[in-house]
């Protein structure tokens, strides 16, 4: 009988202690067993849990309790019920919670799930990611365009193109016709005068680099779109400079030169672009795509920079200025 028992003793002890290790401190409802602190069962109906969770939330809520000692119990017992409740009213943390009971040993995988579920964002990312690209994409567009409108803005204000301008309008006929006299026969107003050079400059001055006028292909989204397309092209690009220029030793065509050329001066292409004709045509002149070439080219655009430098009136009062005074010190002198 007595051996009966002990049998029966450590049988128990052994179902408590696999119980417990199933359950991980910090995950869930910690060593307590969620179903138990909300005295349902893992059968019970999402129904059934909800109708016990305002049984015991009622019983323990602590404004019903006056002395201190029983409503700090209260309020303990009261934040395990409303956690246990969180856990199992969701069915995907409800599964979790199941999954981490039957599998015990992942360990890893539990605390994988636990803080999973805690750390990801409510919204789902694709809409972040859309809706974040679509403001990029708004941004990219809309600045573009303010950009080319200063632009324009700053050419109207030269004489030299604000002149150009004029003279074209009046070829194309957009200004009324002159007398004998140069006087036109009809007074337009300089809002009209402006907005018909703007015309005219939009029209025919061709703006590169960061202010050239923005196409709906300069954008995010549309970039994203024909990425694939882009990427082919490029290796086909690649690929075929590479068969052409490396192994077969192809002279370059002038718009390949002027890419090595860009290259060789590390500028972006709107950098580049943005260069006068005539500067773009002193570069294919001094042959700047051969390296030897634009390595010495380089080296005297230095100099001349340095000698340049040297000669400014200003700069020499700071060298002298530095040499008197020193670095960082700050004065009221006149002079």
């Amino acid at each position: 009988m007595l051996t009966h028992l002990i049998a029966i003793t450590w049988f128990i002890l052994i179902i408590t202690v696999s119980t417990s290790s199933q359950l991980l401190e910090g995950l869930y409802c910690g060593k307590a067993n969620c179903y138990d602190v909300l005295e349902v069962t893992r059968e019970s109906t999402k129904h059934e849990i909800s109708k016990n969770y305002r049984k015991l939330a009622k019983l323990y809520h602590p404004d019903l309790h006056r002395t201190p000692e029983a409503k700090e119990i209260a309020e303990e017992q009261f934040k395990k019920i409303a956690n246990a409740y969180e856990i199992l009213k969701d069915e995907e943390a409800r599964s979790d919670y199941d999954y981490m009971l039957d599998n015990p040993d992942e360990y890893y995988a539990h605390y994988y799930r636990y803080y999973r579920r805690r750390v990801a964002p409510k919204v789902d990312v694709r809409i972040v990611l859309i809706v974040t690209i679509s403001i990029i994409s708004a941004i990219q567009y809309f600045s573009g365009w303010q950009r080319y409108d200063t632009a324009i803005k700053y050419f109207m204000t030269v004489p030299k193109y604000r002149n150009k301008a004029l003279e074209i309008a009046k070829v194309d006929g957009l200004l009324s016709p002159e007398d004998k006299r140069g006087r036109r026969l009809k007074k337009e107003t300089k809002e009209e005068v402006d907005n018909i050079i703007k015309k005219v400059i939009e029209d025919k001055m061709d703006i590169k680099g960061a202010y050239a006028k923005p196409t709906i292909m300069d954008i995010l989204w549309i970039q994203l779109v024909i990425f694939p397309y882009t990427l082919v092209m490029y290796i086909y690009w690649y690929l075929s400079w590479f068969l052409r220029h490396t192994l077969l030793r192809q002279p370059y065509n002038e718009e390949e030169k002027l890419y090595v050329i860009r290259k060789n001066m590390k500028m972006s292409v709107h950098q580049f672009n943005s260069q006068e004709d005539d500067k773009i045509q002193e570069f294919l002149d001094a042959e700047l795509w051969i390296r030897e070439n634009f390595d010495e080219w380089y080296k005297q655009e230095k100099e001349k920079a340095k000698k340049q430098l040297a000669e400014n009136t200003k700069y020499k009062q700071y060298r002298r200025h530095i040499k008197n005074h020193g670095v960082g010190r700050m004065t009221f002198d006149d002079s």
